[in-house]
């Protein structure tokens, strides 16, 4: 039980602490609506997965001892959250809130940022191999290793759905369009400086 609330605990603050995720999903549940904002919400539970996979199976240990597997992939998880803050920047569409809601293909889009932006983010790596290497016991059944990956997915789909029926409340979400170029502007900043962040943070 007290490694349940460990984890637990662990998981919280992971979720909750501002980052990449967070703009995201904000970008799409206040641009395209609330489905495509939850889209993006599952799409960052599967991500977690990416990294629950390698680091139960011991490939985690091989990145943290590898400095050149480490700083490709930051580079990557760094150069896709500075391509999108530069889509943000950039965008010259105009919302208009009696749009269509957005087709399948646009959630299948939503969906696929929130896994890349996830499964690509060395933060939520850290916080995984974190995880397993200070709060679970080793020795753990892969069958108990799996089932916290899953609480860590579930978690994490769970808040940002919250974040998305947030920013996709009717009156917010209408105050936010009317000020659409200088939303687009913070929140491509935001993940433009995030992904910088990510790629001059030193190697430990």
């Amino acid at each position: 039980m007290a490694e349940l609330i460990a984890v637990a605990l662990f998981t919280l603050l992971a979720v909750i602490s501002p980052g990449a995720d967070f703009a995201m999903v904000t970008r799409s549940s206040y641009a395209q609506g609330r489905k495509a904002g939850l889209a993006a919400a599952v799409g960052i539970g599967l991500g977690v997965q990416v990294h629950v996979f390698y680091t139960v199976f011991g490939i985690a240990v091989i990145i943290s001892h590898s400095p050149g597997l480490f700083m490709l992939m930051k580079a990557l998880g760094a150069g896709y959250l500075i391509y999108l803050g530069y889509k943000s920047l950039t965008n010259q569409g105009r919302i208009r809130l009696d749009e269509q809601p957005p087709s399948q293909a646009q959630l299948g889009q939503a969906l696929r940022a929130g896994f890349l932006t996830n499964a690509l983010n060395p933060k939520t790596m850290l916080f995984v191999v974190s995880a397993y290497t200070q709060v679970v016991q080793p020795g753990s059944s892969l069958a108990l290793d799996f089932a916290y990956g899953g609480f860590m997915s579930v978690a994490h789909w769970l808040w940002f759905s919250l974040v998305a029926v947030f920013f996709s409340n009717a009156g917010l979400r209408r105050a936010m369009i009317e000020r659409q170029r200088l939303m687009d502007r913070m929140i491509g900043v935001a993940l433009i400086g995030l992904g910088l962040a990510v790629a001059v943070a030193g190697v430990k």
